[in-house]
């Protein structure tokens, strides 16, 4: 397929031909050697005012692309911000001239000069040297405007993080997030491990799997929906405290909180039930919290307060007080189902017991009122496989999910370790498989063979990390803290 240029890139090309016809190809320069960053630059001299520097011949030399042209001056951005560059025509008149016929916005550049102050006060480097290292054949956005569609955004990252701070900024604060979580699991002394991504059986999750084929072994296995299977195998092994970061794959719709791969932290501790796990989420929380400076936040115009202890209340707590209904008194499923058609809640054929409605009830009639950090306990048995049975009401379970301006945040168990009761649950899984739940998990008799040998009492957790991003950066889509997040094909 034949190209077609703009007038803009064509005039690019037709330089970069020159430059390349003159013997000065920028392409062929390996590196350039740099002793500051904008950033470093700044904190060495701008303490200086105009007339220090002016007698200042400190050799400055740095690299970074041309993001705007005004005649002699320049502004130059890294990765630590922008820094003005001046050209002075009387005293460097080749410069001058490379400069209006060689260098266009968006070229990476290496520059030499001496530091110097504007008459407003403004610090810039003196140019005395510019070595064009990368020449751009397409002309950047002329204004922000061009990029402010979150999908072109999302689409052309490269471009995104090139004209907006914002979204640069919202990607080192990921960073940071990730590399707190880790600071934060080792000091309290997990250990972190890899586990397989390629999964022979469905489980772990209530999730709907990407299927693939390993030609070798001639058999087909699932893109991991979760980690928790083989974490809690090594538990059964002899670790107490391990964990993992790493990507989910999801055959699942996408909306502003759901991406089909994202990252999840899981951990898993021997001799801890959900509660203690639930001070360790409120601990995590506060911690990033603290080294992002935001133990109060802005997040969709509500500000949500870390310094507080988190709500707790466990779900039948919560449905009574939100719609005056008890379901401790709901004697049998007929009765849930009754209530769920008075109240609207639609439900496939699988969801016909009291704990899916229960749930349902949750869903529709509180989730979204969750505002401040807030706790649900209890969770039902049929939505929770792999959860223990509340030792006082065997159709509960031990396990809490945490919500935030009604999202769902974090999910952690009281683990299933009785293996006669973890193959019971598989089996009703199966059944709901049967009527249509395309989420369920699979019989993974491994995993109750693990179970067999002893699972030790055990607390266990998982954290979107991407929702968690979302949180800390005011992002209302999960495409925004996606470096490359996964599109439909443009039209």
């Amino acid at each position: 397929m034949e190209r077609k240029f703009n007038d803009q890139e064509i005039i690019r090309r037709d330089k970069l031909r020159k430059l390349q016809d003159e013997n000065k190809n920028p392409f062929l320069i390996t590196k350039f050697k740099r002793n500051y960053n904008s950033l470093s630059f700044k904190k060495e001299f701008d303490k200086f005012s105009k007339e220090e520097l002016h007698t200042n011949e400190s050799k400055i030399i740095l690299a970074g692309r041309i993001m705007a042209i005004r005649q002699t001056f320049l502004v130059l951005s890294d990765f630590f911000g922008k820094i003005q560059l001046y050209v002075n025509k009387k005293a460097t008149p080749d410069l001058f001239e490379t400069l209006k016929n060689e260098i266009d916005i968006g070229d990476i550049v290496g520059v030499q000069g001496t530091p110097m102050k504007t008459n407003t006060g403004e610090l810039t480097i003196k140019v005395i040297q510019l070595t064009l290292l990368s020449k751009s054949l397409k002309p950047l956005p002329e204004k922000w405007h061009g990029l402010q569609d979150e999908e072109a955004r999302a689409r052309r990252r490269y471009l995104d993080l090139i004209m907006s701070e914002e979204s640069m900024q919202t990607f080192i604060t990921r960073s940071i997030v990730l590399r707190e979580l880790r600071n934060f699991m080792d000091s309290r002394d997990y250990l972190e491990v890899e586990t397989p991504v390629l999964h022979p059986i469905l489980g772990g999750a209530a999730a709907r799997p990407f299927k693939t084929h390993h030609n070798t072994l001639d058999r087909e296995y699932y893109l991991r929906v979760a980690t928790e299977l083989p974490l809690k195998k090594l538990i059964v092994g002899g670790f107490e405290k391990v964990y993992e970061i790493g990507r989910i794959f999801r055959n699942e719709g996408m909306d502003t909180t759901h991406n089909p791969e994202f990252t999840s932290i899981e951990s898993y501790e021997a001799y801890i039930s959900m509660w203690e796990i639930m001070d360790l989420v409120q601990d995590i929380f506060k911690h990033i919290a603290t080294k992002l400076n935001k133990l109060t936040l802005e997040y969709k115009e509500t500000k949500i307060d870390f310094t507080k202890p988190f709500k707790r209340i466990s779900m039948i707590e919560l449905v009574k007080e939100k719609t005056n209904i008890d379901f401790n008194k709901i004697v049998n499923d007929k009765d849930a189902v009754t209530l769920a058609k008075e109240h609207h809640i639609e439900l496939a054929a699988h969801q016909k017991t009291k704990g899916h409605i229960l749930n349902a009830f949750f869903e529709n009639f509180c989730e979204k009122d969750c505002i401040q950090p807030t706790f649900i306990y209890d969770y039902p048995i049929d939505v929770s496989p792999l959860a223990k049975r509340n030792s006082k009401n065997p159709n509960m379970t031990e396990r809490f999910e945490l919500f935030i301006c009604g999202k769902e945040f974090a999910n952690a168990f009281s683990e299933l370790n009785d293996p006669i009761d973890q193959q019971a649950r598989f089996q009703s899984q199966l059944n709901e498989k049967d009527l249509g739940n395309s989420e369920a998990n699979e019989m993974d008799w491994d995993y109750i063979d693990a179970l067999e040998y002893g699972l030790p009492p055990t607390g266990g957790l998982g954290i979107g990390i991407d929702r968690l991003v979302m949180l800390f950066t005011n992002q209302e889509t999960i495409r925004n803290v996606l470096l490359f997040p996964h599109m439909r094909d443009e039209k």
